[in-house]
């Protein structure tokens, strides 16, 4: 288990990125919501060792996260949001080059990694395409498969689905999916379709702070028969906002959609809808932001 204690971070121009976080996550798929902006990335990095904390402490297995920074990234895989390739190079002369890094310096049992990895990812009959040839999936498949090299037991992909197609989004997170059954996976994401479909246990924080956390399917029930919808004017949503807790609107068939949450049926108009887990997520923004 990854356990996080009042993890605090501060920049230099006064930003409060994180503010006294505290979170255990246990192996499996972990969803780490939050809006842009929230601190996720900021406490991705921090995990990866890839940036100082002002404040707290991370453990993992016994490993100190924060001062033991050789032996973490020794069993650590991580998928930044952004991340540079060589676009003249292939992928397989890429990971082999990254194996050697990782400490795999039998060629023969490289070999067998690389392909293992090009096969896992859907990569191995393009293994001697250029990268720079490649689509926005494919390079996320090619990150994925050097985050997994070494056998890591924590890994972190910081907004991996961003900018995917449908299909490609999908074979991504099947991927993952089979990946967190043995291991700590933690999804850093602002999409929540992403989390509700993969994760175990999940975490919503917003600037620098955790506002909820819990196991996505029983955050959702809690909501349940407290979601109510119903279509208006554009001119009418002031209105509605001032008269109701309106959690989210949609454009819907060129009026608005709007969700609102009350514990009974707020009449004038609105329907039942079945709660998911953008329901939770709006409604906990809200509140924060209302407190």
């Amino acid at each position: 288990m990854l356990q996080i204690r009042d993890l605090s971070k501060t920049y230099g121009n006064g930003v409060h990125a994180l503010r006294g976080i505290t979170l255990d996550i246990p192996q499996g798929m972990f969803g780490l919501l939050g809006p842009n902006g929230a601190g996720k990335s900021t406490l991705m990095r921090t995990i990866a060792t890839l940036q100082e904390a002002d404040e707290g402490t991370i453990s993992f297995g016994g490993i100190d996260v924060l001062k033991d920074k050789n032996e973490v990234r020794k069993i650590l895989g991580y998928l930044p949001q952004d991340f540079g390739l060589y676009p003249k190079v292939t992928p397989e002369a890429m990971l082999d080059h990254f194996a050697v890094l990782k400490g795999i310096t039998d060629k023969r049992r490289r070999r067998e990694v690389v392909s293992h990895l090009l096969q896992m990812t859907n990569l191995y009959d393009v293994r001697k395409r250029k990268l720079g040839t490649f689509s926005g999936g494919m390079r996320q498949r090619f990150g994925i498969a050097q985050a997994l090299l070494g056998n890591p037991r924590l890994i972190i992909v910081d907004e991996p689905t961003a900018g995917l197609d449908p299909e490609e989004r999908n074979r991504f997170l099947n991927l993952l999916g089979e990946i967190g059954e043995s291991v700590v996976v933690i999804l850093s994401t602002h999409i929540v379709e992403d989390v509700a479909e993969l994760c175990q246990r999940m975490a919503i924080i917003s600037q620098g702070s955790v506002l909820l956390t819990g196991d996505p399917r029983s955050v959702i029930a809690g909501m349940r028969g407290k979601i109510w919808q119903k279509v208006i004017g554009k001119n009418e949503l002031d209105r509605y906002k001032r008269e109701h807790k309106v959690i989210s609107t949609r454009w819907f068939g060129g009026r608005i959609a709007i969700h609102a949450l009350s514990e009974a049926d707020p009449g004038d108009g609105f329907q039942p809808v079945e709660a998911d887990l953008e329901h939770v997520y709006f409604s906990t923004l809200k509140n924060h932001q209302a407190a």
